[in-house]
């Protein structure tokens, strides 16, 4: 799509570009990116829910993409309101939010203050707490922005953010992926919006405020925002349930985009449909799309890996 096609939102002065498709008539999925994505990262989701029947809207956050870029500190704030705005365009029908890393705190903020306006909430990769090995890690990431540029932060988060199965065959193509990222993404805006971070507060008192159903969505193996994390919103949030992706990382939107994909339709589906019952449940999700989710066994703590019988040798 051309910047002269692309439609865009007004927030003050600044514009924010989103594309939406799909049915009218069709319940919506908002899609929210991380910290360092932008939208086109949606189009496989985008094309695949479009053709289950659901209207898709992204859009590039503030500092991200082909939205525009604030010279200086970019509010958590102004995330939420730019989302809120992207939420009044799509009418009475029922919207289901979908938020991944840093999307998935602004899509929490959005929830605990206009629960009413959702039909269901989705969390992948989340976190309400800054906790200190997330403090230092989120430090670290900056730092390396700042001294080697947008390549080297790249460098740092590929490994940290998806697995072996997935970067092994990509190692020849990494340095086209990167300059997509450099294209996309510009050094000044990243940094802008990793210190959106400064001010954090924790959200853990205002989760009981959600009262929408809630999908967490946890990569087995995730430890930027391991499992303890994804604990506190399970235990807050009354209408959840906690999924956790086997042999999955933090960036498991990109590498189980198939399996994501079913999880989200699925939920949406249960909600509409009123089948869904979260209980604060803990499950564990096929290995691959349509397959069962599993109940985690009972006697084992779920907030280490998932217990897998040995196999023979």
């Amino acid at each position: 799509m051309t910047d002269a096609a692309m439609p865009f939102l007004a927030h003050g002065s600044y514009r924010i570009r989103y594309e939406l498709e799909g049915p009218d008539t069709g319940p919506v999925y908002v899609l929210v990116n991380g910290l360092t994505q932008y939208a086109e990262l949606w189009d496989g989701y985008r094309d695949a829910m479009v053709a289950k029947g659901f209207r898709v809207a992204t859009f590039d956050l503030l500092g991200q993409g082909a939205s525009d870029k604030p010279s200086l500190f970019i509010a958590q704030d102004d995330q939420v309101a730019v989302l809120g705005r992207l939420i009044e365009r799509l009418g009475d029908g029922p919207v289901f939010l979908a938020g991944i890393s840093f999307g998935g705190l602004i899509a929490l903020r959005y929830a605990i203050a206009h629960a009413d306006r959702i039909a269901g909430l989705v969390v992948m990769s989340c976190f309400a707490e800054l906790s200190p090995q997330l403090f230092l890690l989120g430090n670290a990431l900056r730092t390396g922005l700042i001294l080697g540029g947008t390549s080297y932060l790249q460098d740092l988060l590929l490994p940290m953010n998806l697995s072996d199965a997935w970067l092994g065959p990509q190692l020849s193509n990494l340095e086209a992926i990167k300059r997509q990222g450099w294209l996309t993404n510009d050094v000044y805006a990243l940094q802008n919006l990793m210190e959106s971070f400064l001010d954090f507060k924790p959200l853990t008192p205002q989760l009981s405020a959600i009262a929408v159903p809630t999908l967490i969505l946890n990569g087995e193996f995730d430890f930027l925002t391991p499992r303890p994390l994804h604990e506190t919103l399970r235990r807050q949030i009354q209408n959840s349930a906690l999924v956790i992706i086997p042999h999955a990382y933090h960036a498991f939107t990109l590498e189980k985009a198939t399996l994501t994909i079913d999880l989200l339709c699925r939920f949406a589906e249960d909600v509409l449909s009123k089948r869904w019952k979260g209980e604060q449940s803990v499950w564990i999700a096929p290995e691959e799309a349509g397959g069962p989710l599993v109940p985690f066994p009972s006697g084992y703590d779920h907030l280490r890996a998932i217990p897998v019988p040995r196999s023979p040798a």
